[in-house]
């Protein structure tokens, strides 16, 4: 099967990566740029197309992204630091980005007479990502059904949609991923800080995993204060 994956660079979308170029015909990697607070995490994804010997395209949808405000992913707003399941967390929610987003990458597989699109969409961001959650992967499919009816059948791939970030962890290992080069942390400096949603999810995945975190964070700790009280069953 002919697959294009979805890959910011983080830890998720590049085990997806490793994932479906062991088990299936990995034709590319691709990327948005939508105004995001950095773009530490394109260059892990290029570096990831590299690694795999596949092309790695960068959509620029940045004039969309623009008019996406309200978001500390995007405009000057200081990202929380906490626990993803935390409602402060709700500020790093880009209106309908996985739509858009999807929504070119079908349009691209269609062109490009790919079987699939992969996104490593998991069941941690199910609290406050809207569009994450299963409901709207089988709504998306639909509504692609009928956009590409009798010109093309592409099929979106979300193996994680239903799994724990530990889950995404133990499966990246399997398929050897190198967890050293991928970048999660929302703040973009010249380490992971360990204290975002983000940071704090990864420290925890390793944790649960069993699996070494080769990550360098400034604060490795805050996450065991930061997860008390949560577990990974309620993210």
């Amino acid at each position: 099967m002919k697959t294009i994956v979805i890959c910011s660079g983080g830890l998720d979308s590049v085990s997806l990566a490793h994932r479906v170029a062991g088990e299936q015909q990995l034709i590319g990697l691709l990327s948005f740029d939508y105004g995001q607070r950095h773009r530490k995490e394109l260059d892990y994804a290029a570096a990831c197309a590299i690694r795999l010997g596949v092309p790695h395209q960068i959509i620029d949808i940045r004039p969309i992204g623009s008019h996406l405000t309200g978001s500390a992913l995007t405009d000057d707003i200081d990202v929380p630091d906490g626990h993803y399941a935390e409602e402060t967390m709700k500020a790093t929610v880009v209106p309908n980005r996985n739509a858009i987003m999807l929504a070119i990458a079908f349009g691209l597989a269609a062109a490009q007479k790919a079987d699939a699109v992969a996104v490593a969409v998991h069941g941690g961001d199910h609290f406050i990502y809207p569009d994450c959650r299963p409901g709207f992967i089988d709504a998306f499919q639909a509504m692609q059904d009928a956009a590409l009816d009798g010109y093309a059948s592409v099929r979106l791939q979300a193996p994680y949609v239903n799994a724990t970030k530990a889950d995404i962890v133990t499966d990246g290992a399997k398929h050897r991923t190198p967890f050293k080069e991928t970048w999660s942390c929302y703040k973009g400096g010249a380490r992971h800080c360990g204290r975002c949603g983000t940071c704090v999810e990864r420290r925890e995945a390793f944790d649960l995993a069993g699996v070494e975190d080769p990550t360098d964070y400034e604060d490795a700790d805050f996450w065991k204060s930061a997860t008390s009280g949560f577990s990974a069953t309620e993210v």
